[in-house]
């Protein structure tokens, strides 16, 4: 059976069992979801369903759910089963069903769907754990027991194996899952499930959540009983298919087919030959996948998780032999064997070639360097017969040389060698402590944020009527007053809760006799709580009249559209790999941050910035509407990477510019924006920039203010009406004056060089100077010092010190003949340096350094001099 049709056939069972489809959720989690970097599970899109902060869409569903690990990513291409990307099938009910209706529908999906030899599938059940107090999980063997699997094929199992828990607390309980017995040729017969071992091949798991688990570990039941099931499709395939690991499913062979395309090399041949296909293979997927779903590489969170495995590829490339540019054929391999089933691949094509392209391109030299050294070290290491790699060496290859550390780790270890990991760690967190710079956390927002949660979940959901108007009359639903301020939930409220980049609106509450301003809007998943300060008593049921400040509003929306334009204009002038990374839409400026490699040019700003002035100036309607999620993807609209969105979503359309998916407040026509004006482009992150801006009235007094200062430079040049005729005017003075300059100063250095040579002493038919000039500029010293030698002529020896404040600059001369009697420039620096608290280097002809005491500067020279002295006395 192929993968696709393993995909339809779970689908359409649950389908027909009352459940409702939904698609797969992004592989970067909602940004409300801070808790992992990429999706893991299949439950973690579900997880605000499952704790009671959302109502799902349906009381059962089903999906087919892309995920992403790398917790065992050594494991990947040393085994038959481990993936970093992979698809998790499950079906979900919350509180609709539980063990009565899962565990048959596992059986006869498995036996009948899917055709699989009853005789051949083996469950293992909860088997009881004291501290817990709970004994073996009775129910769920009786079930079993009833659709006909034997008792000798019900294996129990502790805590560790199945007993599901999400943390340390929280939503809990037994699960049971179900194996398959791939035969002798796959283990022994004494072996079982939950032995990890090749014979028995875990394909499907269902979590009985039953329980919440207290900090004190007592176990309470949930008032709604849910069911979590996942079975891995590649697994599946796997067994379906009959062949003996994942990497030979429909779903991987095309790419270990390409490898040994281009390798010329066979998968049978084992050992790391079929190694570094299989990791060639699942990280060019999962790669292409990420990059798909908006993750761009760096050396941060989630962004170096993909550039560890581009680079892990890149590296197992090499033990192929394959030839760069390479990796980009294997994501496009992806893509052709994928893209019928997840179109987002096919949509971001051109975006995943580029970042493959120039992640290859930049780590190839990375990769040469890298592993030169490291052979290097893993030599000397052994020559020392020493077991381990210094935390020292490691650090330089990664800090210098852009080496991945868990790179390093793995080439060594199969040398049998290992590094110091917590060596390594310290010399990264005291890098960590430097790159903070004094930046703090704030402590107890997490208490807050669940406080709020907490506050928001115990009264009826407000209703936003935020887009529709700034005033309402209406109601307090809730109030929890705190030392002074106080949390609200309103039965209907105009203010708009901060989300999508959008910062929260303000505002004032009022009522008889007080009234509140609006400090915050906090947003707690479709629902909002207000934090207030009040100015007279108020009372949960009182009536208020809710108003939002309008001139802060509207200035949030000018920069909110202006935000859309900007988008649209970076993908036009600079390519559709283009995405938003992040964006900060207040009322004075915007910021908004985007994927792409490189600086922009002064020429690409200028054209961006006058593209978006044109969307402006030609009055472009600005509508949103509603509409199902699928016929907005239909509709080409742009969805805002790590933002969770429903099956029911918002649409803003600026007509002929763009269509994105969201729920913030925007002008109705592009002419209320005014004007649009760039004010700084720079770096947020590897491959991402970041562009702050202005529109509106915040944009004119920009230009007014530099229409000031320019008038005010125009008249210190004299000319207040025409500033650009009087700075030509200084420009030209400036650079006669320059002339002048550079004739006098040319003048002098040949004045004191005609004093040094006079100072010149013979040292065994050498020519010694070795004095202090009035020069602290390592530039012009060694310009003068060249001048002294050109004088000299013959074989001569020159050693020059500088100071000023507390700088101190040293400069060393030895002619060709100088050298060949034993002489060298950079031994002299080496001999003066430390004097005067400072050091540096060169070659035996020509040497420099600097210190920071120029008090010492007479005694360094002398030392230099008695050094030379010495060589040819």
């Amino acid at each position: 059976m192929k993968a696709s049709d393993i995909r339809q056939t779970y689908l359409s069972f649950f389908a027909a069992r009352g459940h409702k489809i939904v698609p797969s959720a992004s592989l970067v989690p909602s940004s409300h979801d801070p808790s992992v970097l990429l999706t893991t599970a299949g439950m973690q899109p579900f997880k605000p369903y499952f704790l009671g902060r959302e109502e799902p869409p349906a009381r059962r569903l089903a999906d087919v759910q892309k995920c992403f690990r790398t917790t065992d990513i050594e494991e990947v291409g040393s085994t038959a089963r481990h993936l970093t990307f992979f698809e998790m099938l499950g079906n979900w009910s919350f509180g609709e069903y539980f063990k009565e209706e899962s565990i048959p529908w596992g059986w006869e999906l498995s036996t009948e769907g899917f055709g699989m030899d009853p005789e051949r599938i083996w469950v293992t059940v909860f088997g009881g754990d004291e501290e817990l107090g709970l004994g073996p999980d009775e129910e769920a063997i009786a079930v079993w027991r009833r659709v006909g699997v034997a008792d000798e094929r019900i294996v129990r199992l502790g805590r560790e194996d199945n007993f599901w828990q999400g943390g340390p607390t929280g939503p809990c309980g037994p699960c049971s899952e179900l194996y398959f017995d791939r035969g002798p040729e796959f283990g022994d017969d004494s072996e079982r499930p939950g032995d990890d071992t090749e014979r028995y091949l875990e394909f499907w798991n269902h979590v009985f959540m039953t329980y919440d688990l207290g900090a004190d570990g007592s176990l309470t039941e949930l008032p709604m009983r849910n069911i979590d099931t996942g079975m891995g499709l590649d697994r599946m395939a796997a067994i379906l298919q009959e062949v003996p690991s994942v990497y030979e499913t429909d779903l991987i062979r095309p790419l270990i087919d390409l490898a040994e395309e281009m390798s010329g090399r066979s998968y049978d041949e084992g050992g790391a030959v079929t190694r570094a296909m299989r990791i060639v293979a699942d990280h060019s997927r999962g790669a292409a996948f990420l990059i798909a779903d908006g993750v761009v590489p760096s050396n941060e969170d989630r962004g170096y998780i993909l550039r560890r495995i581009m680079r892990r590829a890149i590296q197992q490339g090499r033990t192929l032999g394959l030839e760069a540019p390479w990796l980009g054929r294997f994501a496009e391999r992806a893509i052709e064997v994928m893209g019928e089933a997840y179109p987002e691949l096919v949509a971001e094509r051109a975006t995943i070639s580029r970042w493959v392209g120039d992640e290859e391109e930049g780590f190839g030299r990375t990769l040469e360097r890298g592993t030169e050294l490291l052979e290097q070290l893993v030599s000397e290491a052994k020559a020392k017969k020493t077991w381990w790699i210094d935390a020292d060496d490691a650090f330089k290859l990664h800090d210098t040389y852009g080496f991945p550390y868990d790179l390093t780790k793995e080439l060594v270890a199969e040398e049998g060698l290992s590094v110091d990991d917590n060596g390594f760690e310290e010399l990264m967190e005291g890098q960590r402590q430097r790159a903070r710079s004094g930046s703090a956390t704030a402590h107890g927002s997490e208490d807050r944020h669940e406080r709020v949660i907490a506050f928001a979940a115990a009264a009826a959901p407000t209703r936003f009527v935020g887009y529709e108007t700034l005033r309402a009359t209406t109601g307090i639903g809730a109030l929890e007053s705190d030392d002074g301020r106080a949390l609200v939930k309103l039965e209907e409220s105009p203010f708009y809760a901060e989300g999508g980049g959008q910062v929260a609106d303000s505002g004032l509450l009022r009522w008889a006799g007080g009234e509140a301003k609006v400090l915050d809007v906090y947003r707690v998943g479709e629902d909002q709580a207000l934090e207030v300060e009040p100015s007279g008593k108020i009372n949960e049921g009182a009536a208020v009249e809710a108003e939002v400040d309008r001139e802060t509003r509207h200035a949030t929306m000018r920069n909110h559209t202006a935000t859309h334009l900007l988008h649209a204009a970076l993908r036009e002038r600079l390519g559709t790999h283009v995405h938003q990374a992040g964006s900060a839409v207040r009322p004075d400026k915007l910021r908004f941050d985007f994927t792409h490699g490189q600086g922009l040019s002064a020429e690409d700003l200028r054209a961006v910035e006058d593209r978006v002035n044109e969307w402006v100036k030609a009055s472009r309607p600005v509508r949103w509407l509603e509409m199902e999620r699928s016929e907005a993807e239909r509709l080409g609209a742009m969805a805002l990477f790590g933002e969770k969105y429903g099956e029911w979503v918002r649409v803003v359309e600026v007509d002929g510019v763009s269509r994105e998916l969201c729920g913030g407040t925007h002008v109705a026509n592009t002419a209320e924006v005014g004007i649009f004006k760039v004010t700084s482009e720079g770096s947020s992150a590897a491959n991402v920039r970041r562009i702050e801006a202005l529109s509106g009235p915040a944009a004119i007094d920009w230009f007014r203010e530099r229409e000031d200062r320019l008038r005010e430079v125009g008249g210190l040049l004299g000319s207040p009406q025409d500033p650009l005729s009087g700075a030509r005017r200084a420009a030209e003075r400036l650079r006669e004056a320059g002339k002048g300059a550079e004739q006098a100063q040319k003048q002098l250095a040949g004045e004191e060089a005609e004093r040094l040579v006079g100072e010149a002493t013979d040292v065994n038919g050498i020519k010694l100077v070795a004095s202090q000039a009035p020069i602290a500029d390592q530039k012009q010293l060694l310009d003068l010092a060249n001048r002294v030698q050109s004088k000299l002529g013959g074989d001569s020896a020159i050693l020059l010190g500088g100071g000023e404040g507390s700088k101190v600059a040293l400069v060393a001369l030895v002619s060709k003949g100088a050298v060949e009697r034993g002489l060298s420039a950079a031994e002299l620096v080496r001999e003066a340096a430390p004097i005067v608290g400072g050091g540096g280097g060169g070659r035996d002809d020509m040497a420099q350094a600097g210190g920071k005491d120029p008090g010492k500067l007479d005694e360094a020279l002398a030392a230099g001099r008695a050094a030379i002295e010495r060589k040819v006395g």
